[in-house]
């Protein structure tokens, strides 16, 4: 249970530190929160990675080839960025 801080009777400082702990513990969860999704988009993607990009060998042709050059592209600019690398070098 969370106890609301008066703030007629409450000092500035006080209110102003729970505040940024209050602020702090949001961004912590909307953090947590992100990582979780990126967590699952990844394991989407190995698991479609893993089933070839649900392509049967005999059905490769150079579509599906361009399809993976897209996807390879999306994903490199994700990693140069993470990474500090090539456009995002530092």
């Amino acid at each position: 249970m969370t106890t609301r801080l008066n703030p007629i009777t409450t000092p500035r400082h006080v209110l102003r530190a729970e505040k940024a702990r209050r602020n702090k513990e949001a961004a912590l969860n909307a953090f947590i929160g992100k990582k979780a999704e990126i967590d699952e988009m990844l394991a989407r993607l190995q698991s479609l990675s893993d089933d070839h990009f649900n392509c049967h060998p005999d059905e490769v042709g150079w579509a599906m080839v361009g399809t993976l050059e897209h996807y390879a592209s999306l994903l490199k600019r994700i990693t140069d960025s993470a990474f500090g690398e090539g456009e995002h070098a530092r």
